[in-house]
């Protein structure tokens, strides 16, 4: 909960604030403890985000995290650190968000609940990596560690986007295609063939369409929009979503490239809380989240309950199936040597890099078969408008 306060400083200076506590006597009690003397305390009622604010990237949150680790690195306060960066950061959602933290830790707040306050552009694994730092007091080291690893997760993410964008491109220019030649190409033929009785199922659908698309185009639109949005909110559904993770990492083509991805983002989530002082199962209950796996999420945190019952870390997430050997391998001997986020840094490189190749032989692999499928919608267009007129010819020289 959010507090605004209203308070008497150690010289009678009048001041306000505001200060995060989970209720009012908690509030009271953390501003007796830096000192005021309060005269008024409200409570904020939960903020409404404005929409349309600029999206904060994971480019700008490795920024600051590694330009705020930097500053404190320095000597400098977390609150005069943030004031600075506030001037600094082109972003301007991301900028008054740290402006908000800064005013609520110079209201008492702890750094990590403060962070926690302006959720969701700063993320669980974020404000984790906070109050781990806080904890171990290392937070210039802890801050310098989220930092690669945002680093990591933007340079997995376009691997990603740079091997999908190749069959977008061609997907969107197949439509471009199919709509010019049904709006400009098929009217011609069809006029080609105008009076003929023999024409195909298949050619006469596609006359449809075409009178369809430039005189009913009042109707057509709405009715793609609905389809669309359709699929999209399909998509989204429960049952759909649930089908799709059960099965990603065995997905045809990609599965491969989004199995790796999850386990490099979860070993390299799980070594930078392990290396910034959380504990094994604290670092498991994030990792496990943000590893971009429903499947591994659930598998961890039944993973949890055995290392908390004594089990070792390497021989709970082993009872799942789901990791591949030589993660199990890593883990049992960091665990074994005492270098368990050397270990899994190891695991995470190997990961990544084969990411990076396999998102090149991706896009190298799906460009045949994009244009083949481009070919072969228009080839199926072409040769079901020339249908009639050969039957045609045909008919003819009979």
């Amino acid at each position: 909960m959010d507090f605004t306060y209203e308070a008497l400083n150690r010289q009678g200076q009048s001041i306000t604030g505001k200060v995060v506590a989970n209720n009012t006597a908690e509030a009271y009690e953390k501003l007796r403890e830096a000192g005021v003397v309060v005269t008024t305390l409200t409570e904020n009622k939960a903020k409404t985000k404005k929409k349309g604010g600029k999206k904060v990237t994971l480019a700008d949150m490795s920024m600051f995290a590694r330009q705020l680790a930097a500053m404190i690195g320095a000597g400098i306060p977390v609150t005069q650190a943030m004031s600075t960066l506030v001037n600094q950061t082109t972003n301007p959602t991301l900028a008054n968000a740290i402006k908000e933290v800064a005013q609520d830790v110079e209201g008492g707040a702890d750094l990590s609940e403060a962070f926690s306050a302006q959720k969701p552009i700063f993320s669980d694994l974020f404000c984790s990596m906070i109050a781990a730092g806080e904890m171990g007091g290392m937070l210039d080291k802890t801050l310098l560690a989220m930092s690669n690893q945002l680093h990591k997760d933007k340079q997995l993410k376009d691997s990603i986007k740079s091997a999908t964008s190749y069959p977008k491109m061609v997907g969107g220019l197949a439509i471009i295609i199919v709509i010019f030649m049904l709006i400009f190409m098929v009217p011609t033929f069809q006029g080609m063939t105008e009076g003929a009785t023999d024409i195909s199922p298949i050619t006469q659908l596609i006359y449809n369409m075409s009178d369809g698309l430039r005189t009913k185009w009042y109707i057509v639109i709405p009715v793609i929009i609905a389809a669309i949005i359709g699929i999209v909110q399909l998509i989204k559904s429960p049952p759909v979503q649930k089908l799709w993770e059960n099965h990603k990492m065995h997905a045809p083509i990609a599965g491969e490239l989004i199995s790796k991805t999850i386990f490099a983002r979860f070993c390299r989530i799980f070594a930078t809380l392990v290396a910034g002082g959380v504990t094994a199962v604290k670092a498991l209950e994030t990792a496990g989240p943000t590893s971009g796996s429903k499947l591994i999420e659930k598998a961890v945190f039944d993973a949890i309950e055995a290392v908390e019952n004594g089990t070792t870390i390497h021989e709970a997430l082993d009872e799942c199936k789901l990791f591949p050997p030589m993660v199990i391998s890593m883990i049992a001997i960091g665990e074994e040597a005492g270098s368990l986020p050397v270990m899994l840094d190891k695991v995470a490189e190997f990961y990544e890099e084969d990411v990076d190749a396999l998102a090149k032989n991706l896009g190298s692999v799906l460009e045949p078969i994009m244009l083949v499928l481009l070919g072969s919608i228009v080839g199926f267009l072409i040769v079901a408008l020339y249908l009639p007129v050969f039957q045609a010819t045909t008919s003819y020289q009979a």
